[in-house]
Order: structure tokens, then C-alpha cells, then sequence
């Protein structure tokens, strides 16, 4: 596994510990629990982790429920929303509900390989890069040797997809360049695509490395990192006249060169700036990383500053209520992997970003077990999608705390 897996047992016993050193408040200098607590932390967090694990079952216990006969969940044609489940399935910190639900498991992985097409793509009929880099991830995490071969086609298949010369012409001066995009009618990169392809090829950059092939065929990262920057407002770095140093917007991402799903403002001096917001700023933060960027860099700098300055549990900054569960799963992914325990708000205070985290998506489950948001914009009242963005989160702060 890559850098930041987890360093804590996944076994139910030592759940089962910890929920009895809460309730029988056993002295920490005990030998197991003076252990238990050297390895976890105060009794606040071991109390959090339980609620935590909690949570995480009742939502497996949800999605096992949702399971279609043809292995598939929610939508067919999208094996993706499938490829997610499969792989908060795969993060069960118990490994209760993944053992529980292995047949469930095992169907969806059938449905995923049925969608495979001959050049290597895991899709049905369209959104063909988005299918294919989530369902990457989920066939990765499984850590099943019968599935290397269809992980080596998907690989190729996503670096096949980058704007760049070598693939479809495009050179270094067009502001597309080293990004990518869904695919099919969708023509150009974003944001949120490139950062999926590169978190399924960074997650299987082991293949790379062990069939030694040649540097040229894999990704040309340097020029996704060209991407990604040209999707920051920091002028000093995105050569695209559009990026802004104003205070409200520096440091921070949009969709894509050129376009915010959070729209315009209009600056004090006449000029107009494409906002940034929350959901696309942690996608370029997470893009930086599995870049592997410097973490001193002047644009990981400045996309934390941003993201502190913004951050919210109440919305997704600049988009209300739009894409929040996307928000908090990216902010989770993004965070961890960026080794952030606490963060600076713009006023100086100092907060468990964890914690708030942890709370906020506990506190607003269903009691059947499932997370859905209030409004639909990117298919967020899918109860199947949500629910999948909120588990994975869950999983990455049960694994942080």
C-alpha cells in the first residue's frame, strides 16, 4: 500500500477491547489498555473511533441491501457507483461486514470485469474515464492477483485518455494540455476527472515499476501537473490570464481552465475573477499529491492557506449545499494525505478538523443506515452514491484518529 495506509488493526476484537476499556473505564496503566492507549490516542478518540465503526456498519448493512441482482448498484450503466461501493466494502475497519457480505462483493466484481471493453475501458456507454479510474481504484484495493490483468488494461487505457500530443495532439500552449476529461462527447479535461485518473494510477503505480515499462508509455505527469496548475488562481504559477491573487480567490481550484462551477465575482479594481471553491480545491491539493509535490511548494502552500481561510462543514464554499458529500470525501482523502491533524482557521483558532468531521457526518445518518443530500445537483440524492462519499470518509478519519 501507498504512504499514508493505516498503521492500526482492523480486526473486530480489538473493537471489542475498546469498547470495554470505555465502559468499564479500565486504568490506563494496565498492560493492555496502557497499550491500547499509547496506540490510540485519549479516551475521547477511542470513544469516537467506536461511534465511528458504528456508523460504518450500519451504512454497509445499507448498501448490502441495495445490491441488484446483476451485481450492480444503483445505475448499470454507470459501473463506477459500483466500484465505489465496493470499495468502502473494502475499508471496513472490522472486517465484519466485508466478510458478511463476501458473495455481495464477489457479484459486483463479476459486473465490473463484465463492463471491461476490449481497449481496456471499464464502462457501458459513456463517461468513459470516470467509470474506468473509480473502477481501477476498487479492482486495486482488493488486492486480488486474478484481477492484474484487467487492472493493466484500465491503466493503459486512462493514460491513453491525457491531452497531449502523443495522444490527441494537443500541445503544451492549450490550456487543456496533461489533463482529462470524461471522455466521448465531453471533449475536454477537468479538474475532478484528472484527479480521479491520477488517484487510480498513483494507487497502481506499482505495476509500472514491477512489468519495468517504458517511462514513455506510463502517464507524463509533468504535464498533468501543467493541468492542474492552470486550474489554480495563483497568477505567479497558471499562465492563463484569468488567474487571480485577489484574497478571496488565491490558491484556491476551479473546474477547469477557464470555468467555475462557482461562477464570476467582480473585483474592487474592475476585473472579474472565476471563484474558487471547497470540493475542486481539495481535488488540486489531492492532485499535487499524487503528483508527488513537494510539500514545501509554493502552490501546495497556497491551496492550504485557501482551503483554511474557507473551510465549512455547512456547505461546500462557493457551492452551498451542491456536491457537499463529494466535498467531504475529497476533504478527507485530501487532508490525510497532505498529513493535516489540525488546521489554522483565518482567525487564528486551531481545530481537529478530524473530529468535526467524524461528528458532522454521524450526526447526519439515517437511521436505515444510508446518507443522502438535500439537493440532487451531481446525483447527490442517490442514496447509494452518498452513501459510499460518506463511508469512505468515515473509513480515512477511523484510520487518522
Amino acid at each position: 500500500m501507498h504512504r499514508y495506509a493505516s498503521k492500526f488493526p482492523n480486526s473486530i476484537f480489538t473493537a471489542v477491547i475498546l469498547t470495554l476499556i470505555l465502559l468499564f473505564n479500565v486504568p490506563s496503566a494496565s498492560g493492555a489498555a496502557a497499550d491500547l492507549s499509547a496506540t490510540y490516542g485519549n479516551r475521547h478518540d477511542l470513544s469516537l473511533k467506536v461511534e465511528i465503526q458504528h456508523a460504518i456498519g450500519k451504512g454497509l448493512d445499507f448498501l448490502q441491501s441495495c445490491q441488484q441482482d446483476g451485481g450492480w448498484w444503483s445505475q448499470s450503466e454507470y459501473p463506477a457507483l459500483t466500484a465505489l461501493v465496493l470499495t468502502a466494502f473494502a475499508g471496513d475497519p472490522s472486517g465484519f461486514y466485508k466478510k458478511s457480505a463476501s458473495k455481495a462483493i464477489d457479484k459486483g466484481y463479476k459486473y465490473i470485469l463484465k463492463c471491461q471493453k476490449p481497449d481496456g475501458g471499464i464502462y457501458v456507454a459513456g463517461l468513459a474515464n470516470y467509470n474506468t479510474s473509480v473502477s481501477l481504484t476498487a479492482l486495486v484495493v482488493a488486492r486480488n492477483p486474478a484481477f492484474k490483468p484487467a487492472e493493466e488494461k484500465a491503466r493503459r487505457f486512462i493514460i491513453g485518455l491525457q491531452d497531449r500530443k502523443k495522444t490527441n495532439g494537443i500541445k503544451g500552449d492549450n490550456p487543456f494540455y496533461g489533463g482529462i476529461g470524461y471522455g466521448g462527447r465531453y471533449k475536454h479535461s477537468d479538474l475532478s476527472n484528472t484527479m480521479m485518473a491520477l488517484e487510480a494510477l498513483y494507487f497502481s503505480k506499482y505495476m509500472q515499476q514491477a512489468e519495468k515499462v517504458n517511462p514513455e508509455e506510463d502517464l507524463d505527469w509533468d504535464a498533468a501537473v501543467k493541468f492542474v496548475t492552470r486550474c489554480q488562481n495563483l497568477p505567479d504559477y497558471n499562465d492563463q490570464p484569468w488567474a487571480s491573487d485577489d484574497p478571496a480567490n488565491r490558491g484556491g481550484f476551479v473546474y477547469f481552465p477557464g470555468n467555475s462551477k462557482a461562477g464570476e465575482m467582480k473585483l474592487p479594481d474592475g476585473r472579474t475573477a472565476l471563484r474558487s471553491y471547497g470540493s475542486m480545491s481539495y481535488a488540486g491539493l489531492l492532485s499535487f499529491i499524487y503528483a508527488d509535490m513537494d510539500r514545501s511548494d509554493p502552490r501546495i502552500k497556497a491551496a492550504m492557506e485557501w482551503l483554511s481561510n474557507n473551510y465549512s462543514l455547512d456547505e461546500n464554499p462557493g457551492l452551498g449545499k451542491q456536491g457537499l458529500f463529494y466535498y467531504y470525501h475529497t476533504m478527507a482523502k485530501a487532508l490525510s494525505a497532505a498529513d493535516v491533524d489540525t488546521l489554522t482557521l483565518k482567525n487564528g483558532s486551531k481545530l481537529n478538523w478530524r473530529k468535526q468531521l467524524a461528528e458532522r457526518l454521524i450526526n447526519i445518518q439515517n437511521s436505515n443506515g444510508s446518507w443522502v443530500n438535500e439537493n440532487g445537483r451531481w446525483w447527490e440524492k442517490d442514496p447509494v452514491l452518498v452513501t459510499s462519499y460518506s463511508l469512505l470518509a468515515l473509513e480515512i478519519l477511523w484510520r487518522g484518529l
